[in-house]
């Protein structure tokens, strides 16, 4: 390169361009959901949902798993394997025969059912999925209560409690919204009523004062035909009284 010439190195913004071609983009981590706490009874079953997002399709190497901890214990077992579209359930643990797959990888659905429910199966279960390429994610887990009767929950108290107090309220509301229309109305039937004694009494009011402008021209008229007819009596009486002198 001869002197004095401009270097011709690459700029850092092509060397950043160029790192990030070659190395892969990292996948997106798998996101599992299951319920925090299930109950039931001894005797009876329960279903222990799993669910999961995944940024990819859902691979025919899909596959779930369920671990299952004591209550008071330390290890995990695992109890259920679901891979290449086939369960494979435990046959030698607490569990064995008492498991059934209800799931369906196509709805993204790794649930099973627990059946035959002792207070031994107490503890927590924790479900694993992996959808290659898809496999980084972290598990979820569901703890399960069995009680000789099925406690009624919290959530189901708390909200018939608010469902009954606002029934109530709109009850109130209610019987409020239809007194005050009671009211209104009969006030306004009040006021027609007031409005109508108010028009006869003037009709009634009227009428009077025209009676009483018409009476005395009334018996001014029957005075001016009095008067007349005495006249005109008067009258014809002097014409008999003269036509009797002539005589």
């Amino acid at each position: 390169m001869a002197p004095g010439a401009p270097s011709s190195s690459p700029s850092p913004f092509l060397a950043v361009l160029l790192f990030s071609s070659l190395v892969p983009s990292p996948v997106q981590a798998i996101v599992v959901y299951t319920d925090r706490v299930v109950h039931g009874a001894v005797g009876s079953r329960v279903t222990l949902h799993c669910s999961f997002w995944s940024s990819e399709w859902v691979s025919d190497d899909i596959s779930f798993t369920w671990r299952y901890q004591p209550e008071g214990g330390r290890d995990a077992i695992s109890i259920f394997h679901y891979a290449k579209g086939q369960p494979y359930i435990d046959e030698v643990g607490t569990f064995k025969e008492r498991i059934q797959w209800v799931g369906d990888p196509r709805w993204k659905d790794g649930s099973i059912i627990i059946h035959n429910l002792d207070y031994s199966d107490n503890g927590t279960f924790t479900c694993d999925v992996k959808n290659p390429p898809d496999i980084v994610g972290k598990t979820s887990q569901v703890t399960l209560y069995v009680f000789e009767k099925v406690p009624t929950r919290y959530g189901l108290v708390l909200g018939a409690v608010i469902g009954g107090v606002l029934g109530v309220v709109l009850l109130l509301l209610l019987l409020f919204y239809l007194v005050r229309y009671c009211w209104l109305r009969r006030q306004a039937a009040l006021q027609r009523r007031l409005s109508a004694m108010e028009k006869g009494k003037f009709h009634k009011s009227a009428k009077d004062s025209k009676r009483g402008r018409q009476t005395p021209v009334l018996y001014a008229m029957l005075d001016h035909s009095r008067s007349t007819k005495a006249a005109s009596e008067k009258k014809s009486k002097g014409l008999g009284e003269s036509r009797k002198d002539k005589k």
